[in-house]
């Protein structure tokens, strides 16, 4: 499923020369649920997003259902983001002046599909995560949790095989972090692959397998 060939990723901070990522090599397989872990600044976010096609690589490979990403034009990297993952952030990333469902509606529209099926789809992803009844909601009129569930439910609504969560429970109390991460292992156990970056050592520890990470590189 996902595939890392000694892959780095450096960065110029002032006269500093950062490894985000440094020489990682790493295979995730397809449904797996992988907590990402380390310090800040250890390169988790950089690695979340190198698989979720959002950082290009300096160096290795990036085999995505076998197929070298490296190797794909622009346009086929942004139909590739659309087509197979979906993202989940700490901030939510939902725009202020539309509804929920119109949050969730987006990346559907962007991706051209109909409007019966957009909308079929849309109300399925609302029910499924308890939001029908805010679906005419603007974000700041939602809680952090219901907020939450809405870029949850943006992220899945085009059915990706990959759904990438970089501290999602970040901005929220105990008891929404912990029903979100209900939500993820979910969507996880109905066959999505499932990779979280997270600080909390409780919720990391939920994951099958957890990636350790300090200075750019994977602990053994």
């Amino acid at each position: 499923m996902i595939k890392l060939d000694h892959v780095s990723r450096t960065f110029q901070v002032g006269d500093e020369l950062v490894h985000g990522l440094d020489d990682v090599t790493l295979e995730i397989k397809a449904g797996e649920y992988v907590s990402i872990m380390g310090p800040s600044g250890s390169g988790k976010s950089t690695l979340l997003n190198a698989i979720g096609l959002l950082d290009q690589l300096d160096k290795g490979h990036y085999f995505l259902d076998g197929k070298d990403t490296t190797k794909l034009s622009e346009l086929e990297l942004a139909n590739t983001r659309r087509e197979k993952i979906g993202f989940v952030f700490q901030t939510f990333h939902l725009i202020p002046r539309l509804t929920a469902a119109e949050n969730i509606a987006l990346p559907l529209t962007l991706a051209g599909v109909e409007h019966d099926e957009r909308n079929e789809r849309v109300n399925a992803a609302l029910k499924s995560l308890s939001l029908s009844d805010r679906a005419r909601h603007r974000p700041d009129q939602l809680s952090g949790g219901q907020r939450q569930r809405v870029a949850i439910a943006r992220a899945v609504v085009t059915k990706p095989v990959v759904l990438l969560a970089d501290e999602p429970t970040g901005n929220l109390d105990h008891a929404s972090g912990v029903e979100v991460i209900d939500i993820l292992e979910t969507l996880n156990q109905q066959g999505i692959t499932l990779l979280l970056v997270t600080h909390d050592t409780e919720l990391g520890e939920r994951a099958q397998r957890i990636i350790h990470m300090m200075d750019g590189k994977v602990l053994p």
